[in-house]
């Protein structure tokens, strides 16, 4: 008779030295959130690709995944995606961290509905007021789940920072999903005061404030979202970094937000701004850059050797712009990235 499986597992991360215990039931990035370790992850839900690290001694199994997230020949060469692998035994990782303080408690709690404000045809910004005695402390790039009904889950970056005159606000910008269960809440029937319950925040994508190089802050669609949230808190904090913006859309209408870069530019000396068109009509009458947005950037540098880079937006753009922004020169370790994935792409393998 074979020995009962272990309850729980201990699983140690090289080469920092944290250790923590995973439960037989649950993922190993779970754990880790559980336990304050902060492994680096984006959607949680094996489609991104984001906490894919090496696993050095142990064993796992993968739940549901995607298989560019994690191809079969990278499983057999020993990586893993933490966010869908549950230990067998303990187990040994090699994982880049985020910094310490990077690690801020997850919090779940009520929000009330301040404003629904539409940006474009099928973009709406979602203004929330969180409780005037909680603390909701988060990173300028990281995210949070809406919690729905029957334990669904919707992730939405925070647009705004987290700044004291926030008045401890959230802005979400949400693009219009048709069948979507909470965009078509959203775009419908949805109104002031009403209360949707919150929790975060989620996330290894966010502003390093610690480095003076320069950036390349790359979005495409609402993937500006977290963006904004860091173009803010680089004013805030007085950051001198030489930063250029690359904002990608189909048309015009999808760079919602570009009177607000434009006034940007003219309160930050330091902020450049390079808007791309892949699909602009006649009646557009687009004379910018036309495209698709990250071959701009390599257009524009090509030696990416000396910048870190913050991207988000669609998977195909994020993961089009770390292969070539690396071939380029881009150190593996100043690409931070945020995919973002709809219910639709976690399903298609």
């Amino acid at each position: 008779m074979s020995a009962p499986a272990a309850s729980t597992y201990q699983v140690s991360v090289q080469p920092s030295g944290r250790i923590f215990s995973a439960n037989a039931d649950e993922t190993l990035l779970a754990a880790g959130i559980r336990a304050g370790v902060a492994l680096p992850y984006g959607c949680k839900d094996g489609a991104c690709g984001s906490c894919k690290c090496k696993k050095l001694q142990g064993s796992v199994v993968h739940g549901p995944h995607q298989s560019k997230a994690l191809s079969e020949q990278e499983e057999a060469d020993g990586m893993v995606l933490t966010c869908c692998a549950v230990a067998q035994s303990d187990v040994v990782l090699e994982s880049r961290q985020v910094t310490p303080e990077g690690a801020l408690p997850i919090r779940k709690m009520p929000s009330r509905v301040l404003a629904v404000e539409r940006l474009s045809p099928d973009v709406m910004r979602l203004q929330l007021q969180l409780p005037a005695n909680e603390v909701f402390a988060y990173h300028a790039g990281q995210y949070v789940e809406v919690l729905l009904r029957d334990g669904l889950r919707r992730s939405y970056s925070m647009a705004n920072a987290p700044q004291a005159e926030a008045g401890n606000r959230l802005e979400l910008h949400l693009r219009h999903m048709p069948g979507g269960v909470f965009t078509d809440q959203v775009f419908g029937s949805m109104k002031e005061k009403d209360i949707l319950r919150i929790e975060g925040p989620y996330g290894s994508f966010f502003l390093r404030e610690d480095s003076a190089k320069p950036m390349v802050l790359l979005a495409s669609g609402t993937g500006f979202a977290p963006i904004k949230a860091i173009i803010e808190r680089i004013q805030a904090q007085g950051l001198n970094n030489e930063t250029t913006l690359y904002w990608g859309g189909r048309r015009p209408q999808d760079l919602y937000l570009d009177a607000w870069v434009k006034g940007k530019l003219a309160e930050m000396p330091n902020l450049h701004y390079v808007p791309v068109i892949s699909d602009a009509l006649p009646e557009d009458e687009w004379s910018g850059r036309s495209g698709f947005v990250h071959l701009a950037v390599l257009q524009d540098r090509p030696d990416l050797s000396p910048y870190q880079v913050y991207a988000c937006g669609a998977p195909v753009v994020v993961d089009s712009a770390r292969i070539d922004f690396l071939r380029q020169g881009l150190p593996e370790d100043e690409f931070h990235a945020d995919a973002f994935t709809s219910e639709l792409d976690k399903i298609r393998s």
